[in-house]
């Protein structure tokens, strides 16, 4: 579904990837795991368009994305769950999800789809009155994943779904992934929670210093000796 081949980025004078290649299946989840700085937030901007590839070749169901700005690859299948949520904060959890399907075939669907993601989040019904930014970072999280869900993406792109949660939180927002897996989407996924990840995954790669290092099962990168010391404590 998804090819990336010897994709490099930059920030002005800095390199932040080189020469990442990776596969995405149709199905599957597959997570790209590695410490502070090793280039897993700029790779999943590459991806959504909203930072240009310097090199390298990006095909998303055989065709290229390479040079498709960000509005244009959310009709194309691919949805983006940003780091740090990046709800708007004023405007309530029901406005927050009316966003997520700006594009005309999701804006034709969209009742269906609010229906849809009510049901796959029961709470946010509940609170769907409420402003955005009034909610725990929990309920926060599963917002930005329902507004994600409105577009109707074949792939879904998840960046650090943890970040700044407190443990408790962090247990129900990968019960959330566990719910998205479980109806049948396609998801990529950016975590440094390397143990609680590699137990949703199918595969996963090692991004360090912009290259990938290592990639496998979630089973063979569990027992890799360098994620379990360098990530897993073990």
């Amino acid at each position: 579904m998804l090819e990336l081949r010897e994709v490099s980025a930059s920030y002005g004078s800095f390199q932040a990837l080189y020469d990442v290649t990776l596969d995405v299946r149709a199905g599957e989840a597959v997570g790209v795991i590695g410490p502070n700085g090793a280039g897993k937030t700029t790779l999943m901007r590459v991806i959504s368009g909203m930072l240009p590839a310097s090199r390298g070749s990006i095909l998303f169901e055989g065709r290229p994305l390479d040079g498709l700005p960000a509005y244009k690859v959310v009709p194309a299948g691919i949805a983006h769950v940003p780091e740090n949520r990046r709800l708007f904060a004023r405007l309530t959890v029901e406005e927050n999800l009316k966003m997520g399907a700006f594009h005309a075939a999701a804006r034709a669907e969209w009742t269906e789809r609010l229906a849809w993601v009510y049901e796959l989040f029961p709470r946010l019904k509940e609170r769907r009155n409420q402003f955005a930014g009034t909610m725990s970072g929990g309920e926060q999280q599963m917002c930005a994943i329902g507004r994600a869900l409105m577009s109707k993406p074949k792939l879904l792109l998840m960046d650090e779904p943890s970040a700044g949660l407190a443990p408790l939180v962090v247990e129900q927002v990968f019960d959330l992934v566990r719910r998205i897996r479980a109806e049948s989407f396609t998801v990529l996924i950016v975590e440094q929670n390397v143990r609680q990840v590699l137990e949703l995954v199918d595969r996963a790669y090692l991004l360090e210093v912009g290259r990938i290092r290592l990639s496998g099962t979630a089973a063979e990168m569990s027992e890799h000796e360098l994620v379990r010391q360098a990530y897993m404590g073990m």
